[in-house]
């Protein structure tokens, strides 16, 4: 079964269902093939930053996300000596309506994304449809093989195919390119604890001892924790088995140890293969690579997803134009990756820098914390925490809604 559309996005992730609404908005005819059944995966990048809360705001969907169960992260604060904490990053300091990062579950904002992207005739989410392969003609990718959950095969051939499909990206690897790699010393494992209510409802807290490292999110019904460790030892770990894991969390944080028993087994505790890398050449004649599948970045200031949905909106206003005259060029494909290119090797030096600086010495038990010349500026000059604030929650070079793809509130009501 062949079908044609004009764009065909792989992947129902933030950036590939911004990038649907958003072209959609302009009129342009697009299919977002999303593989699994649903949005509900756990600990997937749940924050929403100040920058992407007022593109919903533009896009006329801020009052159905205020509509959504989520806690405001105000601030990002590390502990040191006397039981007294220094603060990093303070996102009050940020101007503008949103002086706070959301921590909302992702399957809610995907779930709004794709119910405003219904309300435009030419957009189309296609769920239980992987993508095994792309259609080349001429020498450009020309769409994509698709296979449903029920075994169905079929094609769908477009003017420009977006893979939006992550790190592992299938489109990326069918279309021969390949991301150079950036040394990772480090891996992540999330799991959830109990929240009390003593719990600091609004701070992320670094947690640091000697050869462990933790954050702690609080969430609206319970916390959720990135434990930090070198690279490659998951077998180890899992090995050991719960008590241990248990253990290592209670003496890394104690006022948590009455509450590790909720951890039944290691299958709570989910691995993340910390990447860094970039592509150079984001894109090949008829497929252009976003979020990513262009750039895998480290967990460290959760801000994977925020350049995810820039690169879409970025992607949208540059593209929306040259797909409805049919004429999508290299030169247009490319523009994407010049215009986002610089936030994307800001935001990953910054992450490399944080993992020799920080990270890997209090894992190797050289120190307890950040160094002693960066406590001293956060102490004594609280301001500098507007700058760490800015390029985690708004980033270098953010992203404004195109014209075409703005709405009021009124407007972009369902019942409008």
């Amino acid at each position: 079964m062949s079908e044609r559309t004009t764009c065909v996005v792989i992947g129902g992730g933030p950036a590939g269902m911004v990038l649907g609404l958003l072209l959609a908005r302009a009129g342009v005819e697009v299919s977002v093939l999303e593989k699994h059944g649903d949005f509900l995966r756990d600990f997937r990048g749940d924050t929403v930053h100040p920058s992407t809360l007022r593109l919903l705001d533009e896009l006329g969907l801020g009052e159905r996300f205020a509509r959504l169960p989520y806690s405001r992260l105000h601030e990002v604060a590390f502990p040191i000596d006397g039981g007294r904490t220094v603060v990093v990053a303070d996102f009050r300091r940020l101007k503008g309506r949103y002086p706070y990062v959301a921590m909302v579950p992702q399957w809610d904002l995907l779930n709004l994304l794709a119910d405003a992207g219904r309300e435009e005739p030419s957009f189309t989410l296609r769920m239980r449809t992987e993508v095994t392969d792309l259609v080349r003609e001429a020498g450009r990718v020309a769409g994509v093989r698709y296979r449903t959950e029920d075994g169905a095969t079929g094609e769908i051939r477009a003017d420009l195919t977006v893979a939006c499909d992550g790190r592992w990206s299938i489109a990326r690897q069918q279309a021969h390119l390949r991301p150079r790699e950036f040394p990772v010393s480090i891996d992540a494992w999330w799991f959830r604890l109990p929240r009390a209510p003593e719990d600091h409802p609004s701070a992320l807290t670094p947690r640091a001892g000697r050869g462990r490292f933790a954050l702690v999110i609080p969430r609206k019904d319970f916390l959720q924790l990135a434990y930090i460790a070198p690279k490659g030892t998951d077998p180890q770990l899992r090995a050991r088995g719960i008590e241990s894991f248990r253990r290592d969390i209670a003496e890394l944080m104690p006022e948590f140890e009455e509450r590790v028993d909720a951890l039944g087994s290691m299958d709570e505790v989910k691995h993340l293969d910390v990447r860094v890398n970039r592509l150079s050449r984001w894109h090949v004649d008829g497929l252009l690579c976003i979020g990513d599948a262009a750039h895998a970045m480290s967990p460290v200031g959760g801000v994977g997803i925020n350049l995810a949905v820039q690169d879409a909106v970025a992607a949208a206003t540059l593209l929306a134009d040259p797909l409805l005259r049919g004429a999508v060029t290299s030169a247009d494909l490319a523009a994407v990756r010049t215009r986002r290119l610089l936030p994307t090797i800001v935001i990953q030096a910054l992450q490399r820098l944080l993992h020799r600086g920080l990270v890997k010495p209090i894992l190797d038990g050289r120190r307890m914390g950040p160094p002693r010349p960066v406590l001293a500026i956060l102490r004594h000059v609280p301001k500098a925490s507007y700058a760490t604030a800015y390029l985690i929650g708004v980033g270098p070079r953010p992203e404004h809604a195109p014209a075409f793809a703005r709405r009021s509130a009124q407007d972009a009501s369902p019942n409008a």
